[in-house]
């Protein structure tokens, strides 16, 4: 026991003597931030991947060879082709159609001058009227006639407009999926088009958050690299019942994230409320627990111990001796002790990033 007092009384020294050392040197320069009551839930992270809205993969309509295609990284332009087939075949077959409805038009020109030459006949009785009714009779025949063939002309023209694959949006050709040369089929994938500038990100989340997450919620997301904030602008009101899980889609800034990023995203699972809540930076984590460091108005630091809550990005709530518009050590304090002389740097922004804990 006598040796433990020893022990406790050369700590309790050393830590006085650290105090008056650094208090020979003159004040520490710490940053500074309030304390703030926030409006704080708790949540779950779930995995998201980053999609365009606008990613599509192009296919040919007809049966023909491939003759161009696109190099992959090309800009696009909507309406812009991005890959021809082989069209010999369809301007034969358009010059047939443009022949025969050519053909019936002359025929319906012929019988109309021939029923207008015998309703005059006819008028002072020179004609016999089943020869008129004969005549009316073709007439109606040749125009119908002249439709299916003018149908049939444009289902050619329409061959012909697609053997050149067009992108249906402004994009990048990212994928080339057939070869030039090769015969393609009806409904044969051929390119791939995405567009850049659309991107949302699709999160499956568990049922238990659904009641909380609004349509235009912001919600955090981050990965290894960057973090960002994203409006909710949908959610899928249908929950996997092997899952348990429902789909969320929310909007995604493409100067940030780009096609295919995996992101983690905090959902909420309650209702927020509000707490009391200090910069993450402004936690000392040592053996005996977490505290911060408050400023006193004599300009001197005061450690309180403090017992952590919930957390949203740079915040976290905290609860013990402290509150709401009390100063607290965000940089520098990994140096101070309880009753050590403080100066604030006020040109330093506090809390302008993530940070770490100070540790100890």
């Amino acid at each position: 026991m006598n040796i433990l007092r020893s022990m406790f009384a050369g700590l309790a020294g050393v830590a006085i003597s650290t105090v008056a050392l650094a208090q020979d040197f003159g004040p520490s320069v710490v940053v500074t931030a309030d304390a703030e009551l926030r409006e704080l839930a708790p949540s779950v992270e779930v995995p998201g991947t980053v999609v365009s809205r606008y990613d599509s993969r192009l296919a040919s309509e007809l049966s023909a060879k491939l003759i161009w295609i696109a190099e992959v990284g090309t800009v696009v332009k909507k309406d812009e082709t991005v890959a021809r087939l082989e069209d010999f075949t369809f301007k034969l077959q358009e010059m047939e159609a443009q022949a025969r409805v050519e053909r019936e038009q002359a025929r319906v020109k012929f019988l109309r001058s021939e029923k207008d030459r015998l309703d005059q006949l006819a008028e002072k009785n020179l004609s016999a009227k089943s020869q008129l009714d004969q005549t009316i009779s073709d007439l109606a025949i040749a125009e119908s006639e002249e439709t299916m063939a003018r149908v049939q002309l444009g289902l050619t023209q329409i061959s012909m407009h697609v053997t050149q694959i067009r992108a249906p949006f402004d994009g990048i050709v990212t994928e080339r999926l057939r070869n030039i040369g090769e015969r393609l089929n009806v409904a044969d994938e051929v390119i791939r088009v995405v567009d850049p500038d659309s991107l949302e990100v699709v999160a499956r989340a568990p049922l238990n958050t659904v009641n909380f997450i609004k349509d235009r919620a912001v919600l955090e997301m981050h990965n290894d690299y960057r973090s960002d904030v994203a409006s909710v602008r949908t959610i899928v009101p249908f929950g996997n019942p092997q899952s348990h899980m429902f789909e969320v889609r929310l909007d995604a800034n493409p100067d940030i994230w780009t096609v295919g990023e995996s992101v983690r995203l905090a959902m909420p699972t309650a209702d927020a409320k509000q707490v009391l809540t200090v910069p993450r930076d402004a936690l000392v984590l040592r053996r005996e627990g977490a505290s911060v460091f408050r400023i006193k108005d004599d300009m001197t630091a005061e450690q309180v111990q403090v017992i952590t809550g919930l957390s949203d990005g740079i915040y976290i709530e905290v609860i013990g001796e402290i509150q709401a518009g009390d100063q607290v050590v965000t940089r520098g304090a990994e140096r101070l002790g309880t009753g050590m002389q403080v100066t604030v740097n006020s040109a330093a922004v506090a809390g302008s990033g993530t940070g770490t804990a100070a540790t100890n």
